[in-house]
């Protein structure tokens, strides 16, 4: 785990494909796959001209279908998540996404591959796609632009077999010599590397401003009444997303003033959720690249897996009822994943309780009284009442919205920032 987060990891992947391709003569090429019935393809897909102005190399696309089920993590709730979030974002990141249907029907899907497969090599392929994008997820039909044959299929037949060659799963992923950034939420990094690379038409400067930033998160005032609203989080002690973004909560919450209850949940491969092999180290490999654009690189990890992290969420219901909670989660993610400390033995916990201010006999005690199972199964049955099943996540209520906002990943604690701010004004 540790060598897979490593930026010496990551660079190996960069050199090699690189390499590769310079020995078959090929140019230095971005290839971005297209999903159509991905909402968040089809956010993508609307970056990809301006990206393809400024950057000068070849920016490749290709078509391809959703991923499989053992890719999906929570299969019930994949495409209601994504497609609640990508309406959530859209507006942020300079897009339109306004569906009038939760999922394209499969007619739909075949007709839009269909027109989209003869524009591939074509300069208009992203204005298409969006345009395209666009009447199917609003249930407009596509019949008049397409002609009966197989084209579309093969097109995606040949995407699908191109992006498992290199190594990947699903949609609205960009891809450029041995790196995978998905969406427009790893688009800066992306552009963060083609500039540094030679790429950047706007020049060598050293500060320039990625095409498609991150979007800045709204912040809470003074004079803002936050009395009423509450913010759930869902974190996992296992979890390296988690860990990356755990001082950027704390300091949403201390900017923001909200109540707060820490609701952790167990690890996602401890309660049967799939996560193949690629998948794994595809997901340490960009926590790690996050980390490190974050400001937190990984230090000496030590996986808790197993028996390890289930004595340690046995300790959190009692620093949770002293008032520690965050603190328990933040000294725990701190041990695992920044300082190597050992915290599969009780000599590492000791610390871990020590760094939250706590006292372990007290603890220890305390926690014997408490039932961490429960806890954390009630945690979880809310977390999927939400459409939910990833870590950290969170759950916004109160405030001027009657209605919970609730969303997943490290990537969007702006957009929490955000809501918070909204709801307080």
């Amino acid at each position: 785990m540790r060598r897979f987060a490593s930026p010496k990891h990551l660079e190996q992947l960069r050199l090699k494909a690189r390499k590769r391709r310079q020995k078959q003569g090929h140019p230095p090429t971005v290839f971005y796959f297209h999903q159509v019935d991905d909402p968040y393809s089809h956010l993508a897909v609307q970056k990809l001209d301006q990206l393809r102005r400024r950057y000068d190399l070849v920016f490749q696309p290709y078509l391809v279908s959703g991923p499989k089920p053992q890719y999906q993590g929570s299969r019930d709730h994949f495409q209601r998540w994504a497609l609640r979030d990508a309406v959530s974002v859209a507006t942020d990141y300079g897009t339109e996404f306004s569906p009038t249907t939760d999922t394209i029907d499969t007619d739909a899907l075949k007709a839009a591959n269909q027109v989209l497969a003869s524009h591939l090599r074509e300069d208009d392929f992203a204005q298409t796609a969006v345009a395209v994008g666009t009447a199917v997820w609003r249930q407009k039909s596509l019949s008049s632009r397409v002609q009966a044959s197989g084209e579309g299929e093969q097109a995606v037949t040949a995407g699908n077999a191109k992006r498992t060659k290199l190594g990947h799963y699903q949609g609205a992923m960009f891809y450029f010599d041995g790196e995978w950034f998905w969406g427009v939420d790893r688009l800066r990094l992306l552009e963060a590397r083609l500039h540094a690379e030679g790429f950047d038409t706007e020049g060598s400067r050293h500060d320039a401003r990625p095409s498609v930033p991150q979007p800045k998160p709204e912040h809470t005032q003074p004079s803002d009444n936050v009395d009423d609203i509450l913010l759930e989080y869902y974190p996992s002690l296992r979890s390296p997303y988690t860990a990356i973004g755990q001082q950027r909560v704390l300091d949403l919450v201390q900017q923001a003033g909200v109540k707060t209850n820490v609701r952790p949940v167990m690890p996602m491969l401890m309660r049967g959720i799939p996560a193949p092999r690629k998948k794994q180290r595809y997901i340490i490999t960009d926590a790690g690249r996050e980390g490190r654009a974050n400001g937190v690189p990984f230090g000496e990890i030590v996986d808790p897996f197993g028996d390890p992290v289930m004595r340690a969420f046995s300790l959190f219901p009692a620093a949770d009822a002293m008032g520690h909670g965050m603190a328990f989660v933040t000294a725990y993610l701190n041990a695992a994943w920044f300082d190597g400390i050992d915290i599969t033995k009780e000599k590492g916990l000791r610390v871990v309780i020590a760094n939250a201010g706590l006292d372990w006999q007290t603890v220890k005690d305390a926690s014997q009284a408490l039932n961490w199972e429960r806890q954390l199964s009630d945690n979880l049955a809310t977390l999927t009442q939400e459409n939910l099943w990833g870590v950290p996540s969170f759950r916004v209520s109160g405030g001027n919205n009657q209605e919970p906002y609730s969303c997943w990943g490290q990537d969007r604690i702006w957009r929490v920032a955000t809501e918070i701010s909204r709801r307080a004004k």
